[in-house]
């Protein structure tokens, strides 16, 4: 006997859609408070830094300037991704469509790369201070600091362009086409 009600199903039209998972509506309600608390938190302790670097002319250094950089990295992230990557975790279905479940993944990538590469010139700058001496910080950190992030945003348009099972991987992951044949053996290469 089938117990599946349609109310546990993320998609009660369709006969092949997994079940949701029913939490108590207090957990439900926790949870995202929770998510979304972290989330404000989060863009307004960024915000405080990025307002309070622009504004006041002493806080002009380039360590400083690295701070502020990654502090609007972190502002993305707090921004796109914490909510995005909440829901996800709280939620069993993905709820925000298709062209959101190919670039939520491709957005934290960029963004992840962006505050590690932040956190990476920042202990150099550190380390360079402290134990070299010097007084003087490169100034052309945020130029460094972005390559990795163009990097990371570019990689994926050259691997389209040059290999053909990139594109169709791509394709299959934006139109999320459910390949149903158990008669056979299904290639993709």
């Amino acid at each position: 006997m089938d117990d599946t009600r349609g109310s546990e199903l993320c998609f009660p039209n369709l006969n092949s859609s997994c079940r949701r998972l029913l939490r108590p509506r207090s957990e439900t309600v926790l949870l995202y408070t929770l998510v979304a608390s972290v989330s404000l938190l989060n863009v307004t302790l960024n915000l405080l830094v990025i307002i309070s670097i622009s504004h006041f002319r002493q806080l002009h250094t380039p360590t400083n300037t690295l701070l502020q950089s990654m502090a609007v990295c972190d502002l993305g992230m707090g921004l796109l991704v914490m909510p995005v990557e909440g829901l996800r975790y709280i939620e069993s279905c993905w709820l925000l469509g298709r062209i959101m479940c190919a670039l939520s993944t491709y957005v934290f990538y960029c963004l992840a790369t962006g505050v590690f590469g932040h956190m990476v010139l920042i202990s150099i700058d550190r380390y360079l201070t402290i134990c070299v001496n010097t007084s003087t910080s490169l100034s052309y950190y945020p130029i460094l600091l972005w390559i990795p992030m163009l990097n990371s945003c570019l990689n994926p348009l050259i691997y389209a362009m040059f290999y053909p099972w990139f594109r169709k991987a791509i394709k299959l992951i934006i139109t999320l086409r459910i390949l149903q044949d158990n008669s056979r053996e299904v290639k993709i290469l």
